[in-house]
């Protein structure tokens, strides 16, 4: 049962990594489409978890989220399954690509197919951005946090990492001052 559950993991994760674009953000609407309606290996909100703390680790979100879920699923094993799933796909096309992309870069067909996969996966990362957003409280505080997050780093060009802390930090305190409240 472990076993076929493994290869299931190894499956799903090695068609999400096939048929995926523009990286881990691209991926996140598909991860959640195998992983909790198709799969119900987690829920919505685990997956939310999962996002949040793949974001917030070293490593690609895809590779980390695809870790975090195997290894729920199925331990150790499944997390190696999971995870070797959605990076050689990946690692296939790229050695695959690079052979014969340097030959084709400048056919105007090519730049063509490039600059519809680049549509293409904007769409797949706004679609990822509105169901994290779906998700989260809609109170003011979080309205504030996500704001300042975005132009710390967008416009002040903080570190990604500290942004997340002080986010962190920031929602434990509100948090802990409004238990104090009630």
């Amino acid at each position: 049962m472990k076993n076929q559950l493994k290869t299931e993991l190894f499956i799903t994760f090695a068609k999400i990594g096939a048929f995926s674009f523009g990286g881990g953000y691209g991926m996140i609407p598909l991860i959640e489409k195998e992983t909790v309606e198709n799969k119900k290996w987690v829920s919505r909100e685990d997956l939310l978890d999962v996002i949040a703390i793949a974001e917030s680790t070293p490593g690609p979100i895809a590779i980390n989220a695809a870790t975090f879920i195997g290894s729920k699923v199925c331990g150790t094993g499944g997390a190696l399954c999971a995870t070797l799933g959605v990076v050689l796909p990946s690692f296939l096309i790229i050695c695959a690509l690079s052979l014969v992309l340097q030959a084709f870069q400048e056919l105007t067909i090519v730049r063509y197919a490039f600059m519809g996969i680049r549509a293409g996966v904007l769409a797949l990362i706004l679609k990822a951005l509105w169901s994290m957003y779906s998700q989260c409280s809609k109170d003011w505080f979080s309205y504030v946090i996500m704001g300042l997050a975005f132009l710390t780093v967008a416009f002040f060009h903080i570190n990604a990492i500290l942004v997340i802390l002080a986010s962190a930090l920031l929602g434990i305190i509100i948090n802990q001052m409004r238990m104090v409240k009630s």
